[in-house]
C-alpha cells in the first residue's frame, strides 16, 4: 500500500563551513528513502536483475517487477544528504551564472527562501527548468563547441539526479566505455587499446560522431531512461531539461534534439545512448574502446576494417538517428590515427599525436605573449601549472626527443619575453652584466639590430639566462619531470 509521502515543512538550508545542512522536517523524506533502499532501488540486486533482463535472461514480468523498485526515486533525489552533497559538488565546480545571474554564493540564500516551493516542485514532478545560457568555446582543430550553461539552481537538480542515477545506470554501462564514469580514466581506455594493438589489431576503424550532443534525439534518448528508470515524475523532468531553451545572444531558442555540455547530466544521458553501440558491437565480437563519442574499434587487415565502417555507420545512422563525420571517421593503421590525444605505435607503445604537441605550444604562446604586462615569476607559475598536469596526462607516451626539443623552445620564448621586459640597449646590457656577462659581449647583444626571437637566441643572452637561471627561477623542465614519472 503506497503511504503519502509528508512534505519537508520545515526544512532548513544553512551554510556552515563548505557545505550545505538541512535540519529538521525531513522525517518523511527518510522513510521514503528507506524504503526505496530496503527494496533494492539502487541496490545490487536491481542491478543484476538489469543486467539480465538485457542479456534476454529474464522474463518480462520479472523485468517489470525490479523496474517498478525505481518508481519513487524522487524522494532519494530530495534527501536532505543528497541534495547536500549535491550542493557541495556543484559549489566546488564553481562554473558561471546561468540566464538568471544567480552565482553559487547566492544559491544558499535562495534556498533559505524557497526550499519548500523547490522541494515540492521536486516531488511533484512539478519542476521547470530554465533555459540554458549558449556559450561557444574553440576547438583545438578549429570550428567552436557549443556549452550550454544551466542556472545554478539547475545544475544543483541535475547533480542531486546524477547522484541517484548513477548508481543505477552505470553498473548496466560496457566495460568498454571509460568516459565519464566513475573509477575509470582516459588512461585505463589507453592501456586497453594498447592490448589490441598487442593482439596483432593494428588497424583502427575509428569513428567520429558529428556535434553528437547537438544531435542527440530526445525521444530515444527517454526511451533508453525508461527501460531502468520507473519513476514519471524524474523521467518528466530530465525530458524538461533536453528541451529547455538555449539563451544566446537575447533570443531563445527551442531545443527538439540535443543535450547541451555544461550540466551534469550530460554526460551520463550520453553514456547511456551510445550505450546501445557499445552493446551491439560486444554482440559483433569487436573490440573496441569508447570514450564519450571518441569510439575506436581494432581489427586484423583494413578490408575487415572497411566492413565494420559500413556495418556499424548504418547501426549509428539508423538505430540511434546520429550522423557518422565521414570527413573525419577513417579506417587507418594506429599511428596514423589520434585517440585520446595519444598514437598507437607498433608493439602496442604509445606515443603523442602532432596534433597534441600543437595544442600544446599554442597554450605556451598564448601564455608567454610578449604584450601581457606580467612579471616573468608570473609567466613561470602559469606555465608550471600547465605544464605539470600535461607532461603527467602524456607520462605514458613515448616523446622524450619531442620534450627536448619543447624544453630549449620554452626557454627561448622566456628569455625574448624578459628582453621585451627590459626594452631599452642600455637596460639590456646593464642586466646581462648583471648576470655575469663580460661588458664587451654584453654590449654587441645591446647594439644588435636583431629582432627579439633572434636576440634571445644569442650566445650573451643564452649565457646569462642559461639552463641554471631557469632552475633557480622554479621553471619546471618537461624532459626531466617525464622522466621522473617513468621509474
Amino acid at each position: 500500500m503506497r503511504r503519502k509521502t509528508r512534505l519537508p515543512g520545515r526544512t532548513e538550508f544553512v551554510e556552515q563551513g563548505d557545505s550545505l545542512i538541512s535540519i529538521d522536517g525531513c522525517e518523511g523524506l527518510e522513510s521514503r528513502d528507506e524504503e526505496s533502499q530496503s527494496h533494492g532501488a539502487i541496490g545490487s540486486k536491481t542491478e543484476s536483475e538489469a543486467a539480465a533482463h538485457e542479456e534476454g535472461r529474464t522474463t518480462p514480468a520479472a523485468w517489470e517487477q525490479s523496474r517498478a523498485l525505481t518508481t519513487q526515486l524522487m524522494e532519494q533525489v530530495c534527501h536532505r544528504d543528497n541534495l547536500n552533497r549535491a550542493y557541495l559538488r556543484v559549489k566546488r565546480n564553481k562554473g558561471s551564472a546561468g540566464i538568471d545571474g544567480m552565482n553559487i554564493e547566492q544559491l544558499a540564500l535562495w534556498l533559505k527562501d524557497h526550499k519548500e516551493k523547490f522541494i515540492e516542485s521536486l516531488l511533484d514532478g512539478s519542476y521547470r527548468p530554465k533555459p540554458v545560457r549558449g556559450v561557444e568555446i574553440p576547438k583545438p582543430d578549429g570550428g567552436v563547441r557549443k556549452l550550454g550553461i544551466p542556472t545554478v539552481v539547475d545544475r544543483l537538480v541535475q547533480q542531486a539526479m546524477l547522484q541517484v542515477l548513477e548508481p543505477i545506470l552505470d553498473p548496466t554501462f560496457s566495460n568498454s566505455s571509460y568516459g565519464f564514469r566513475p573509477k575509470r580514466s582516459a588512461h585505463q581506455a589507453l592501456k586497453q587499446a594498447q592490448e589490441y594493438v598487442r593482439e596483432e589489431r593494428n588497424i583502427v576503424v575509428d569513428i567520429d560522431l558529428e556535434k553528437f550532443f547537438d544531435r542527440v534525439n530526445h525521444d530515444i534518448l527517454m526511451a533508453r531512461l525508461a527501460r531502468w528508470i520507473g519513476d514519471k515524475r524524474l523521467l518528466r523532468i530530465v525530458r524538461r531539461f533536453l528541451q529547455a531553451g538555449l539563451m544566446s545572444n537575447g533570443v531563445c531558442a527551442e531545443r527538439r534534439e540535443g543535450t547541451p555540455q555544461g550540466g551534469p547530466l550530460s554526460p551520463i544521458l550520453a553514456n547511456l545512448l551510445l550505450d546501445d553501440l557499445d552493446k551491439e558491437l560486444e554482440k559483433r565480437g569487436h573490440r573496441f574502446c569508447r570514450y564519450a563519442d571518441d569510439c575506436n574499434i581494432y581489427v586484423k587487415t583494413e578490408e575487415a576494417g572497411k566492413r565494420v565502417m559500413d556495418s556499424i555507420t548504418q547501426f549509428i545512422e539508423r538505430k540511434l538517428k546520429l550522423k557518422v563525420n565521414r570527413e573525419k571517421s577513417a579506417v587507418a593503421p594506429g599511428d596514423e590515427r589520434k585517440f585520446l590525444g595519444h598514437r598507437l605505435l607498433s608493439g602496442g607503445r604509445l606515443g603523442i599525436a602532432p596534433k597534441s604537441l600543437k595544442r600544446a605550444k599554442k597554450k605556451i604562446r598564448e601564455i608567454t605573449k610578449r604584450n601581457r604586462g606580467k612579471s616573468l615569476e608570473y609567466i613561470v607559475t602559469e606555465l608550471n601549472s600547465f605544464l605539470q598536469g600535461w607532461v603527467v596526462y602524456y607520462r605514458h607516451a613515448a616523446m622524450k626527443t619531442h620534450l627536448k626539443s619543447m624544453d630549449e623552445w620554452l626557454r627561448r620564448k622566456l628569455r625574448c619575453y624578459r628582453l621585451k621586459q627590459r626594452k631599452k640597449s642600455y637596460s639590456i646590457v646593464q642586466w646581462l652584466i648583471q648576470l655575469g656577462v663580460p661588458e664587451q659581449r654584453a654590449w654587441l647583444a645591446g647594439k644588435s639590430s636583431k629582432g627579439w626571437w633572434t636576440l634571445a637566441g644569442s650566445p650573451p643572452v643564452t649565457e646569462a639566462m642559461n639552463n641554471g637561471w631557469f632552475e633557480k627561477l622554479g621553471l619546471v623542465n618537461v624532459t626531466k619531470r617525464w622522466e621522473t614519472l617513468q621509474l
